[in-house]
């Protein structure tokens, strides 16, 4: 009970309950969905569903809440499990080290989450998932792009439709129409102009795992790891409010 007395007294009871009753599945556990997982386990989520092909690299201390020196080399879904048992040993947490994609959906999906968090960053999986969540009807808070920003004041939330002066957000959106997607999708994006396209063949950090070959190679973006941690509790913060319906009218 101790362990969250101030979630507790701010919630409510009843909400407090809807949280701990409460399954959502994470998708990618990077510098954004790393610290996403972090807010829910320390609210008081009940399951958490954690989805992640990829292991620890050195590369990744910069900017991820869960790469250390000392678990370096790891399934990142498996560092997760163990610091959410370090914070709420009755979370239960499901570690599923897999990629995202068309032949994965059914189970990443199953059973069904009460909501999803998308926070990849390579573009045909993600663009599959969302899809998939949409065909699904499971609520879907998205990340779109958090490198090279630098300023907090211009991160915003809303319909990925109406999201703007987010190169990700714009491809993706596209994407998302031609499957017959014209809302309904949720995300964090900042409005921060920056000089990028997502375009080409793109060089690509080490890969170290059975999907190292799948789809495109990947930008390797510099980002800060402010402005990432942001994007992350700015997601966990918007799905603990739909799960408890604060600050609904």
């Amino acid at each position: 009970m101790e362990r969250f007395t101030r979630t507790r007294r701010f919630l409510g009871e009843e909400k407090f309950s809807l949280l701990e009753q409460s399954m959502v599945t994470i998708v990618g556990l990077g510098a954004v969905g790393g610290y996403a997982a972090e807010g829910l386990a320390r609210a008081g989520v009940g399951k958490l569903r954690l989805i992640d092909f990829d292991t620890i690299q050195k590369s990744n201390i910069n900017r991820q809440i869960l790469a250390l020196e000392n678990n370096l080399g790891e399934l990142k879904v498996e560092a997760a499990r163990k610091r959410i048992a370090q914070i709420n040993p009755r979370c239960n947490v499901e570690a599923l080290p897999l990629f995202a994609a068309e032949e994965t959906l059914d189970e990443i999906f199953s059973p069904k989450p009460d909501i999803l968090i998308d926070a990849i960053d390579a573009l045909n999986p993600k663009v599959q998932l969302l899809v998939g969540a949409h065909k699904r009807d499971i609520a879907t808070f998205s990340s779109m792009g958090a490198a090279l920003r630098t300023d907090p004041e211009k991160i915003k939330t809303g319909d990925i439709m109406i999201s703007s002066h987010c190169p990700l957000a714009k491809t993706v959106r596209n994407r998302l129409r031609r499957q017959g997607v014209t809302g309904g999708i949720q995300c964090v994006y900042s409005t921060e102009q920056v000089q990028f396209e997502y375009t080409g063949p793109e060089e690509t950090a080490q890969p170290a795992s059975i999907y190292e070959n799948r789809g495109r190679k990947r930008n390797v973006l510099g980002s800060l790891p402010t402005i990432t941690a942001i994007f992350g509790l700015i997601l966990a913060n918007a799905v603990l409010l739909q799960l408890t319906r604060t600050n609904e009218n």
